[in-house]
């Protein structure tokens, strides 16, 4: 099982790192884990051509998607900002999850293909704004997004969810030790093996002339 680890915080030794040292902590015996955090990346974040013309990765963010294609089980772990994730966290989704690598859009109708089949993921939002206000006032806008329009959407299967909170500046959190244990439990309970098999795509996503 080879595990991808994705801290999306800006800053370092905050809690989404701590969260993700007691995910990795309780991986079950012989997970094989690579680590990255966002802020670490060198990378422009702006996908300056859309999908007209391709952009070519920087060394980082090849490397990063190498090991998102090599991986079985991905977790993306963040802090929710006026409603979304950190901006330089978006700009890498908008960099790396590119058509022809992790999705493939028909010709002549509105479907895709889920390149991304084969992995499971887990996402990790830590809050100000109590969850409960999140699912039942705002409906979960971050969650559903990140569950259907991005992980989902690329073929992600399973993905589970974990909302965090209240925690901010002026809110430490107080039920760390409740936290700390659904955290390990997600990790304890990753699916060993996914249903369906998985397919290397980026020898021909880098292979293929034509701009996604």
């Amino acid at each position: 099982m080879k595990v991808l680890l994705l801290d999306g915080h800006p800053d370092t030794g905050r809690l989404t790192s701590h969260l993700l040292d007691t995910y990795q902590a309780a991986l079950p015996a012989g997970a094989e884990v690579t680590r990255v955090a966002v802020r670490d990346l060198a990378f422009t974040p702006v996908l300056r051509h859309g999908y007209r013309q391709r952009t070519e990765w920087e060394p980082d963010l090849l490397h990063l998607a190498e090991a998102l294609d090599a991986c079985d089980h991905l977790v993306v772990a963040f802090p929710m900002w006026w409603g979304a994730e950190p901006a330089e966290l978006k700009g890498l989704i908008d960099r790396l999850f590119l058509p022809k690598f992790t999705f493939a859009y028909h010709v002549g109708d509105p479907w895709w293909d889920r390149l991304m089949q084969g992995r499971s993921a887990d996402l990790i939002v830590t809050m100000d704004t109590p969850p409960f206000v999140l699912k039942w006032w705002h409906r979960n806008p971050v969650i559903r997004r990140w569950k259907g329009q991005i992980l989902g959407f690329c073929g992600f299967a399973p993905v589970r969810t974990l909302s965090l909170g209240p925690v901010g500046e002026n809110t430490p959190p107080r039920n760390i030790a409740v936290w700390e244990a659904r955290v390990a439990r997600l990790a304890r309970t990753i699916r060993q093996k996914s249903p369906e098999k998985k397919t290397p795509r980026l020898a021909a996503f880098l292979g293929n002339s034509v701009s996604p």
